[in-house]
């Protein structure tokens, strides 16, 4: 079934329009602004070359992708390079891809993309990216185009994570890595008490009351409590192709950043 044929992923995509305009606030009271520390960590971890072009999937309104943006292990900005432009595949348009961008940001919620569009205009460095509307299950770019692909909070969204994988394995260079952060229940004790009163209870309510949306923020706690755990989706990046997978966990394990290589030598998985 193609993604937009899912229902599933159908109601996530109207679901993250009808929240676009509070998400940014939400996202920094629910994690107390821990998330801009967790995205810091997971741009560290994917930068493999001087001048990377990042795929950043999933891309929201560009929290990720303009974190990148103000620094790089060096402490400088993604520079620019024409030469390495991703190009779409025959038939699909990549907005923006003659602009010189460094980071591709991808997304399948128009209204995402628009607070996006219009965060690149004025923040330093915002025409080194571009943004792209299409689903990750499907992304519209050629094999091997990219350094590396990045992905903050997007997995416990996605319909088919083994076909996430595979089109990030398949859009990546032969050593190009993949760097994703998510959210996952805690293992048991204290803390796991204390973020099920919080995550599980007050954070609907929260939900409510700043975005007006009890719903989407009830799928949010709901999207957490089912996932599936870290060593499960290693698992499932190692069945991609992936090789080199590690993680590390966060807040008691309540988040972790996965990272994994598409191999030097391999092909792409049949």
């Amino acid at each position: 079934m193609a993604a937009s044929e899912n229902p599933r992923d159908r109601a996530v995509q109207h679901m993250f329009n009808r929240i676009a305009r509070r998400y940014d606030l939400l996202n920094r009271v629910i994690s107390f602004r821990l998330d801009n520390r967790w995205r810091k960590q997971a741009i560290q971890s994917i930068w493999t070359a001087d001048n990377p072009l990042i795929l950043d999937l999933g891309t929201g309104t560009g929290d990720l992708t303009f974190s990148a943006l103000k620094w790089s292990p060096t402490g400088k900005p993604v520079g620019r390079n024409p030469e390495q432009e991703p190009r779409a595949k025959a038939g699909a348009r990549v907005e923006g891809a003659t602009g010189g961008g460094r980071i591709v940001g991808l997304d399948f919620s128009l209204e995402m993309l628009k607070l996006a569009q219009t965060k690149s205009r004025s923040l330093p460095h915002g025409e080194q990216t571009h943004f792209v509307l299409g689903s990750a299950l499907v992304a519209p770019f050629r094999d091997a185009v990219f350094d590396g692909v990045m992905s903050a909070f997007v997995l416990r969204n996605v319909s088919d994570l083994a076909l996430f994988f595979s089109q990030a394995f398949r859009v990546l260079r032969p050593g190009g890595r993949i760097v994703t952060l998510d959210m996952f229940p805690p293992s048991t004790g204290l803390f796991a008490k204390f973020y099920g009163l919080y995550f599980y209870r007050l954070v609907p309510w929260i939900g409510a009351l700043l975005a007006r949306d009890r719903d989407a923020y009830q799928y949010l706690s709901e999207s957490v409590r089912t996932f599936h755990s870290p060593m499960m989706v290693a698992k499932i990046l190692k069945q991609t192709g992936f090789e080199h997978i590690r993680w590390r966990k966060f807040l008691c394990g309540s988040v972790c950043m996965h990272v994994a290589e598409r191999p030097n030598s391999s092909g792409i998985p049949a």
